[in-house]
């Protein structure tokens, strides 16, 4: 018997032919799989569409679009069990380079039909469903700058664009950070919380790569001098997260745990998954196995911890005597 599937199709996706991409889809997929296309609209978001899916009791629920509509019907499918194929159509298609999905059609149609059903960590962070990460300070500004004109015109450039006007208001903030054993204290300019992360998100890379199956949340704290710093500190971020090596700057630290409380001075805006959400403070615990993902194949293991180096660095032993 054909394994039952639901589509979800974003048509305003990309800047391709969305027809022509859904006729792609339909030509792989339908030999194999009894498909049932759900379209989102301007009133119908994927995540409501998850839903209806999720009750209609299918082996599968597949999704075609940008990160947004992506993380949408991901976070509504949190501990469903069911399997999550993914064929990614939008500006940075962060969720599949974070999981090592393909990034064409045709591959992620190959890899849905492989039906490799592997769970991997979700997270929630106030409450909230998170899929790849939580950004604090300059990566939230950087998100807001970066408005959906931009993207439609220069796709992943306006993300870049919009980290270089950043830098010219570059600012600084005293931030807590507790876990399970410790509590840390610094001044920084950027916390990044990753469950999963592509090497784009380079404020996420101070451990060089981030294991999204082992239960465990990985933060990266930057904390420049200057703006030259933060030019440096993003491009050794950026071959941190393409070489495998893990940072090792004093101006950038790195830790991981199941879950962090972070509150800041002043209260600094919160990115969740690409979308501005509100202000700090912020509880984020880590759910493992919460997601069941299609996918190819995993990553290997990481080092846990490097804070040495940050300025005004305060680390308490919780418990300690």
């Amino acid at each position: 018997m054909k394994r039952s599937a639901c589509l979800i199709f974003n048509p305003v996706a990309g800047q391709g032919d969305s027809e022509q991409d859904l006729a792609t889809i339909v030509a792989i997929l339908e030999p194999e799989i009894d498909l049932k296309i759900l379209l989102t609209t301007e009133t119908i978001d994927a995540d409501e569409l998850a839903k209806e899916a999720i009750a209609s009791q299918v082996d599968a629920i597949i999704v075609s679009g940008g990160d947004g509509t992506i993380s949408a019907a991901a976070t509504a499918m949190v501990g469903s069990n069911i399997p999550f194929g993914v064929i990614s159509r939008g500006t940075a298609n962060a969720f599949a380079s974070a999981l090592g999905l393909p990034d064409t059609i045709e591959a992620a149609c190959e890899t849905i039909l492989q039906f490799y059903p592997q769970p991997v960590d979700v997270a929630y962070c106030n409450g909230q469903p998170m899929v790849l990460l939580t950004g604090i300070g300059f990566e939230a500004e950087t998100v807001e700058r970066a408005d959906r004109e931009a993207k439609n015109r220069f796709g992943m450039m306006a993300y870049i664009l919009a980290g270089i006007q950043q830098l010219g208001n570059l600012e600084f903030f005293d931030v807590e950070i507790e876990t399970e054993d410790k509590v840390v204290k610094s001044s920084v300019a950027a916390v990044t919380v990753a469950n999963a992360a592509p090497p784009t998100s380079v404020l996420a890379q101070g451990p060089a790569g981030i294991i999204f199956d082992d239960g465990l949340l990985d933060l990266t704290i930057v904390a420049p001098a200057n703006k030259a710093s933060a030019i440096t500190a993003a491009y050794h971020l950026f071959q941190t997260a393409t070489s495998g090596n893990p940072v090792e700057r004093d101006d950038i630290g790195y830790m991981r745990a199941k879950k962090f409380k972070i509150t800041t001075d002043p209260p600094q805006k919160v990115v969740i998954d690409g979308e501005i959400v509100g202000t700090t403070p912020v509880d984020i615990e880590c759910v493992p196995g919460g997601l069941t993902v299609l996918v190819p194949s995993m990553e290997e293991a990481i080092p846990a911890e490097k804070l040495e180096g940050l300025p005004n660095l305060v680390v308490e032993l919780k418990g300690a005597e």
